[in-house]
């Protein structure tokens, strides 16, 4: 089986079972929405969710949140753990948005990737869930799905991105990103389908070899 004829049954199985994905983390704007993304880092959107209410409700702006004292950011975003350095990102990143973007998040790779603490999955996030541009971020669920399928050779996120991004319709990109993330939480996770015997349904139809 060809990786475009995986990417077929992939695509088929994934929009049957999540026609309409919805994005998982709450958002009044698209501050709010980065400042989500940036905290979701090594933790889940379950808790980023529970905690970031308190912090909007305080500040959902770079206005607002700029003048917030650090040490109050850091302790409302405490359980999404890493809170020193996130906190102090969001502090810089929120004064570089009011002093060289007039206030608003910049819907450009370049600009965004130029933020404290924000990396290349989180500028491909915003761009296509909050600007609409085509991009397919890679988190660690899509990163072992790819191998896991035979659709990436997994020596690195950057190449699993550059093989998805050939093997599916630039279209389907903002669905699959969120399809295959679901798929991966609740059907093939990282300590099952270690073997035919408890192959998901998708592990069954794609994986000729056995890999864990």
């Amino acid at each position: 089986m060809t990786k475009k004829q995986k990417a077929s049954i992939v695509m088929e199985e994934l929009q049957k079972l999540y026609p309409n994905p919805s994005i998982p983390l709450k958002k009044r704007n698209v501050f709010t929405f980065l400042i989500a993304v940036l905290l979701s880092a090594q933790c889940t959107d379950k808790r980023v969710n529970e905690v970031t209410p308190a912090l909007f409700n305080l500040a959902d702006s770079p206005e607002k949140m700029s003048k917030l004292p650090l040490a109050k950011i850091r302790a409302i975003i405490r359980p999404c753990g890493l809170s020193e350095n996130k906190s102090k990102n969001i502090k810089a990143l929120s004064k570089i948005l009011c002093e060289k973007f007039g206030g608003k998040v910049p819907s450009t790779f370049e600009d965004l990737e130029s933020l404290p603490g924000v990396g290349h999955k989180t500028a491909s996030v915003l761009m296509q869930q909050a600007f609409g541009i085509p991009a397919f971020p890679v988190d660690t669920h899509i990163h072992r799905l790819a191998a896991r399928w035979g659709l990436s050779s997994g020596k690195s996120v950057e190449t699993t991105e550059a093989d998805l991004k050939r093997l599916f319709p630039k279209e389907k990109w903002a669905d699959l990103h969120l399809q295959i993330i679901y798929y991966g939480r609740e059907h093939c996770k990282a300590h099952t389908c270690k073997s035919p015997d408890n192959f998901c349904g998708l592990c069954k139809k794609l994986r000729s070899k056995w890999r864990a």
